[in-house]
């Protein structure tokens, strides 16, 4: 009985054995690496992807995505340096560039980088004025991802773009900002307006010139301005009398 007993056993040693290995198999996709710590301690190298071998309960292993995270951070209440409140969001690009880092320096990454972007947002936009913020975006946005991805870096993440989203303006300062550009709009007509009346201006005068080297040029002048009217049908036709004319009357009316 005993020599029967042995093969069976044997051939359940066997069984489990093959369970045991069928249940130490992992796969990670070619996005994900696995740390691993036996008996506690961080092996020196993520493994991954592929098929892998974790022996349990000897070995642990925490699955980390190396795939490019977005991270919308949720509006933030900024009062700007010109004393103006203002609703600020933003989106975060980053990913995991050091597996094992973002494991063992801190306990929650994408957590922890998600509460950097939140005070950073609010400590940088914060030294800004309004107009800055509205005109210099891409700046504000590099400077962003700059301070983020210097404290990010020792966990092992990699911040690769911070745009800021949306800004959103008190109704009295949205008023105010379509007055100053109403006005600016006002200024730039009325600047090019005065412009266009000095080149007017400037030809009339060059006009006159040529016109008075030219007698002639200004009859012919006459009779234009003449044809000009007889286009448009009016009942009404003004003579431009010559002014040569008028200057001789007066001359003749002086010395009588």
């Amino acid at each position: 009985m005993s020599s029967a007993f042995e093969p069976n056993f044997f051939l359940v040693l066997v069984v489990i054995l093959v369970l045991y290995l069928m249940s130490c198999i992992k796969i990670l996709a070619e996005y994900e690496r696995g740390v691993i710590f036996r008996l506690g301690r961080l092996l020196e190298h993520a493994k991954g992807p592929g098929i892998i071998f974790v022996f349990k309960p000897i070995d642990r292993m925490v699955r980390v995505s190396l795939r490019l995270e977005t991270h919308e951070v949720p509006p933030q209440d900024v009062i700007t340096r010109d004393n103006v409140a203002v609703k600020v969001n933003a989106v975060v690009y980053f990913r995991v560039i050091e597996p094992r880092q973002a494991i063992v320096e801190v306990r929650d990454y994408y957590f922890a980088t998600s509460q950097l972007a939140q005070t950073t947002l609010r400590s940088v936009l914060g030294e800004v004025e309004l107009d800055d913020l509205l005109s210099q975006r891409e700046k504000l946005n590099e400077r962003l991802q700059a301070i983020i991805d210097q404290h990010t870096g020792p966990w092992g993440i990699k911040v690769a773009l911070v745009e800021v989203k949306q800004v959103d303006l008190p109704q009295e300062m949205q008023r105010a900002i379509a007055k100053q550009a109403e006005a600016e709009r006002e200024k730039r007509a009325k600047i090019i307006h005065a412009e266009g009346e000095l080149q007017a201006s400037q030809k009339l005068m060059e006009a006159a010139q040529i016109l008075s080297a030219q007698p002639t040029a200004i009859q012919l002048r006459y009779l234009q301005t003449l044809t000009e009217i007889g286009v448009e049908k009016n009942t009404t036709i003004v003579f431009p009398l010559p002014i040569d004319i008028i200057s001789k009357l007066t001359e003749g009316w002086k010395k009588s």
